[in-house]
């Protein structure tokens, strides 16, 4: 029988229906009463924040090429779909939609509210997702699909949680933290953005008790001056040797600070003396932890300034910044101001100016996981190979310098820590409920 071919392919005619096709046949479901060896993927999550873009595309694609070749020797394969629910992101657009339909902004909205928007939102941008890869084509067994908030993978995360904690790697406790204060939410590094930003170097007096000199202060931050609780100069600095252990009077709220040395201090930046606001700085933090200083917080968690601000109570940081500068200048308290072009981070989902911040949080030990990664490159056994080298000394420089990783994020979409506080006993309490079972671990100590 003659058959007329059209003169041009029509791939939308072709593909037609052909991977429900493939997906109802079951063509890739694992067989679980195979011999064969066996050959898996799990497909990194994409967020549910949106659509899946060429980056998606391009690693799907080279995936689904290595099931499909395992597939083809014999092997029997899984290729795992799944979607992560993208905390800050998720809520982030979340918010930005209630806002433009509703007029109204996440405390006015409620928590029980949003939570009902935000899976709608998943919803929708989940079915988005799977029609996307549909379009690729993917050999994705669906009937293994996961969501990394689905109850067994909270289960998991609580589980490890807690884990964590009875082996001393996970704790609580008080440190610096990048605070993006427009969520109102502490952010990992990875999900800051530097930019080179225009600002001004601000050069303050600080007056030496019962007397008329002075030690001048540069600073981009006047506004975290209500948390001074010392100037620092360093140790070798002939400039300034005379005023080590004096007091000075701080110019923003006349409480008299004392001088300090450590070696810390750069001698050659600014003025060679520096202002220590351990609760707004990590560097000064560190100095605080060294020399036993106090640490109050002059902000509140939406960057605006606290009692310790005084008659600038309730400002925003920044009108704040430019009203006490300008009432510095009237008490003749300002040497210069200077343009300064200098990095400052920004929040990678708010674009807000992230502020170092003094809070109370839950973190990750690192040290014992670095060890063990160090201790790996160091047996050639055991260790990673890289190409070029230059990337193996990057690792090593990286893990040298790390950081406890702080694991806490003050959000409503996403997974709870398990635990609670106790109002009489004024303690956390971590609980852990499994198979219907309840273990309260307090103090290290299971009841």
């Amino acid at each position: 029988m003659n058959r007329n071919l059209n003169k041009k392919y029509n791939h939308i005619e072709i593909e037609k229906d052909r991977y429900q096709q493939w997906v109802k046949s079951g063509l890739f479901k694992a067989n679980v009463s195979s011999i064969n060896p066996t050959f898996s993927i799990i497909l990194p999550p994409p967020n549910v924040t949106g659509l899946l873009h060429l980056g998606h595309a391009w690693d799907s694609t080279i995936q689904d090429l290595l099931i499909r070749y395992k597939r083809l020797q014999g092997f029997n394969t899984l290729f795992i779909p799944g979607m992560d629910h993208a905390g800050i992101a998720t809520q982030v657009k979340v918010a930005q939609r209630i806002k433009e339909e509703q007029k109204l902004n996440l405390q006015e909205l409620g928590k029980d509210k949003f939570l009902q928007q935000a899976w709608k939102w998943k919803t929708e941008y989940a079915q988005n997702i799977r029609k996307q890869w549909a379009k690729l084509g993917l050999a994705l067994d669906y009937s293994h699909e996961v969501f990394t908030l689905d109850e067994n993978v909270k289960q998991a995360v609580n589980e490890v949680f807690v884990k964590l904690y009875k082996e001393g790697l996970v704790y609580r406790g008080k440190k610096i933290v990048n605070w993006d204060p427009e969520l109102k939410t502490a952010i990992s590094n990875i999900e800051l953005n530097y930019h080179e930003t225009k600002g001004k170097m601000y050069y303050l007096k600080y007056f030496i008790e019962n007397s008329s000199e002075f030690i001048t202060i540069a600073t981009t931050r006047p506004e975290t001056m209500f948390a001074d609780q010392c100037i620092v100069v360093n140790s070798k600095d002939k400039r300034y040797l005379q005023f080590i252990g004096k007091m000075v009077i701080n110019p923003a709220n006349k409480m008299l600070i004392k001088v300090i040395a450590d070696d810390y201090v750069d001698m050659n930046f600014g003025t060679g003396a520096m202002k220590c606001t351990p609760a707004h700085d990590a560097n000064d933090y560190e100095i605080a932890l060294r020399h036993n200083l106090a640490m109050p917080i002059c902000m509140n968690v939406d960057g605006t300034m606290n009692e310790l601000a005084q008659s600038y109570i309730n400002q925003d940081r920044m009108v704040c910044r430019k009203q006490l500068v300008e009432q510095l200048r009237k008490e003749n308290l300002v040497v210069k101001v200077e343009d300064h072009l200098h990095q400052v981070g920004y929040s990678e989902r708010s674009n807000a100016i992230i502020e170092s911040y003094l809070s109370q949080q839950w973190f990750i030990k690192m040290k014992p996981l670095v060890e063990m990664i160090i201790d790996k490159q160091k047996n050639k056994k055991t260790k990673i190979d890289f190409h070029p080298i230059l990337f193996e000394q990057q690792l090593l420089q990286w893990l040298n310098n790390i950081q406890d990783w702080c694991i806490s994020r003050q959000l409503w979409w996403g997974h709870s820590l398990p635990v609670w506080y106790h109002k009489k006993l004024r303690k956390f309490m971590l609980i852990l409920i499994h198979h219907h079972q309840l273990t309260i671990i307090f103090k290290n100590q299971t009841y």
